[in-house]
């Protein structure tokens, strides 16, 4: 189940209904979605799309979606430091960003239309639909591996417009808690 974090309301809900009600107040969708039948999370990813067809096919029709992909990111996903520096610098989209999490862990900051930034760390099961427009950015957490699917709303995908606000540097770029943080920093605590 995912957590979110207000940082500037001192609040962390951890209860699903909860949680889609202070997003959707935001403009933000959140789902807990099941498939169908069993599908491994390493299963390949034709299988996985196949498993959750039924849902896709649902978000298509209500958001315009044209294509779905499996995002499948490891430590040992070349690149991955470039990778991450795409997303982690707060920026928008012209067309929404929606994951659903198959496999692993990820943080997303959310910007509201108020400047307040809330934090959500989604986990497998997670569907979260962040509306074009929405400044946001994205870290994965301490096991660094996420596997999701992707919708897009043009089949070539979505660019990222960077903000260059600095936001993103006020807060933790990993999941929150001291079991996060790395070495010396945890052990100072």
């Amino acid at each position: 189940m995912a957590r979110l974090t207000i940082p500037d309301e001192n609040v962390t809900l951890t209860d699903g209904d909860a949680i889609a009600a202070y997003l959707a107040n935001c403009g933000v969708d959140y789902e807990q979605w099941l498939p169908e039948h069993f599908v491994a999370a390493a299963a390949p990813a034709d299988e996985i799309l196949r498993a959750y067809a039924k849902e896709i096919a649902q978000l298509n029709r209500r958001g315009g979606y044209v294509t779905a992909d499996v995002i499948d990111v490891s430590p040992d996903t070349p690149g991955l430091e470039d990778m991450l520096a795409k997303f982690n610098r707060e920026h928008w989209h012209d067309e929404d960003e929606v994951r659903f999490i198959i496999d692993g862990h990820g943080l997303f900051h959310i910007r509201s239309q108020d400047m307040h930034v809330m934090a959500i760390e989604v986990e497998p099961g997670d569907l979260i639909r962040v509306p074009r427009g929405t400044r946001h950015w994205f870290n994965l957490c301490s096991d660094r591996r996420i596997r999701a699917i992707r919708l897009f709303q043009e089949a070539a995908g979505w660019t990222p417009y960077y903000t260059n606000s600095g936001a993103d540097r006020d807060y933790l770029p990993v999941c929150f808690g001291v079991t996060h943080l790395a070495g010396e920093a945890a052990a100072e605590l």
